[in-house]
């Protein structure tokens, strides 16, 4: 009975204890979201991004409800709970985009499509909303962790930038077409800040595993798997250096829960021809759209000078085009001068080759890239040449004048089908970050 009745304090001691952390942590918030509000810029993102979401409630559900990339979501939830076997059958995906993602990813969808339409889309939205606030503490936390000793040590300029993140057009797309991006902004920077933060093995494992969960979800970090290896050339030593333990767990953490769609494959064998065609050499591959990758530009100008979309292949040049920047990121990166926080321009290579090589590449996918590019602001030096030159001009453009440009594509698309202006950008980033390969690290001005 002594016994019982100490194992009862006990428990009662460790609710006790939960009551305190939650009362110190809703007090420590508040008093932060008090000393936030102070600043002007801050008000004025948190009211913009407010409209952003109210806007785009009302703009899907009675305005582009099937134009919406959450209708496919939506499609594709009911379709796993109905008919998987079909889930990249084309004859579901009349009049509104295709599903590419892995299958697995669909299970994502099924809560939203129990719910209902305009339920499902709410939700689906405030979970965006939540999101990007979770986003938004992750980036500030990472910020600090790589942050230069030379910027400055007060808060208000990483605040601006990230309220700069929070108020960008790609948001307001992103909210209206009930699009996932999101959820991969948050693991990568998840996995980011814990491959940077913590140097134990299992934490190595996690990181990756978060990275392998943000493919299955939606392939926009596929590329980022090669610069996962710990691969790198010594300058003294004159000689090419891995870590083959960490960079096997590495890539075994985040090919683990790729391959569970391996399993959904075995059990539908038609679903990988299906996932394969979709995503390569389906006809979808060939529309000529407002996509701004150089595969795109590429297939637009062959339609464009008359040649038959049956006649075209998208598939090689996605591979031409994937190969040649693949090969020349992964050199650059392997002969990088530096050794600190290398993995931000790992991943930002490995965002850089998708939004390039692939056909799709649109507007709202720079939610992901825009975060690192922020944090890269952060991890150059204050007056870096580099920062001036090719980030800060790409950040600023992708995030605010982006849009304009797909809109002038529908204005000229008849005698000029090219949206090319984020193209130049991004290329611009890619050389940007090639030459701080190429610099030494002691070079402040780099």
């Amino acid at each position: 009975m002594k016994e019982v009745h100490l194992k009862c304090i006990t428990f009662y001691n460790y609710l006790l204890k939960i009551d305190m952390d939650f009362k110190a942590c809703f007090t420590q918030v508040k008093n932060r979201s008090v000393e936030l509000w102070k600043f002007k810029f801050f008000r004025y993102s948190v009211f913009l991004h407010m409209f952003y979401f109210i806007f785009s409630i009302f703009m899907t559900l009675f305005i582009f409800r099937s134009q919406s990339d959450f209708y496919v979501y939506y499609r594709v939830g009911e379709l796993f709970v109905t008919d998987p076997a079909n889930l990249y059958n084309p004859a579901n995906y009349i009049d509104i985009w295709p599903f590419r993602y892995f299958p697995l990813s669909a299970l994502l969808f099924v809560p939203f499509y129990l719910m209902g339409f305009e339920l499902g889309f709410i939700v689906f939205n405030l979970i965006n909303l939540f999101l990007n606030v979770l986003i938004s503490i992750i980036l500030y936390k990472l910020i600090l962790l790589i942050r230069r000793e030379d910027h400055e040590k007060e808060e208000n300029r990483v605040i601006l930038y990230i309220c700069l993140y929070l108020i960008g057009l790609p948001q307001v797309f992103n909210y209206i077409l009930g699009q996932i991006n999101l959820y991969i902004t948050l693991l990568i920077l998840l996995s980011l800040f814990i491959f940077l933060k913590y140097k134990d093995i299992k934490w190595q494992f996690i990181a990756s595993f978060l990275l392998g969960i943000s493919i299955i979800i939606k392939p926009t970090t596929l590329f980022m798997i090669p610069f996962l290896i710990m691969l790198n050339y010594d300058y003294n030593n004159k000689k090419l250096k891995l870590d083959f333990t960490r960079s096997f767990l590495r890539l075994t953490g985040v090919i683990l829960p790729l391959s569970l769609n391996v399993i959904v494959f075995l059990i539908y064998p038609d679903l990988l021809n299906g996932f394969l065609e979709i995503n390569l050499t389906g006809s979808e591959t060939v529309l000529l759209n407002h996509s701004f990758s150089i595969t795109k530009l590429i297939s637009n100008f062959f339609l464009y000078i008359g040649v038959p979309a049956t006649e075209l292949s998208v598939l090689s040049i996605f591979l031409s085009v994937s190969l040649i920047l693949g090969s020349t990121s992964f050199i650059f990166y392997v002969f990088k001068r530096f050794n600190r926080n290398n993995l931000i321009y790992g991943y930002t290579f490995g965002i850089l080759i998708m939004f390039l090589a692939y056909f799709d590449s649109w507007d709202h996918h720079l939610l992901n890239l825009t975060p690192l590019l922020v944090v890269i602001l952060f991890n150059l030096p204050r007056n870096s040449e580099i920062t001036r030159k090719y980030i800060k001009p790409s950040f600023f453009f992708l995030s605010f004048f982006d849009l304009a440009f797909m809109g002038i594509f529908w204005l000229t698309k008849l005698f000029f089908p090219f949206n090319f202006a984020s193209t130049i950008f991004l290329i611009l980033i890619f050389i940007g970050i090639s030459k701080y390969c190429l610099k030494k690290e002691n070079n402040v001005n780099s």
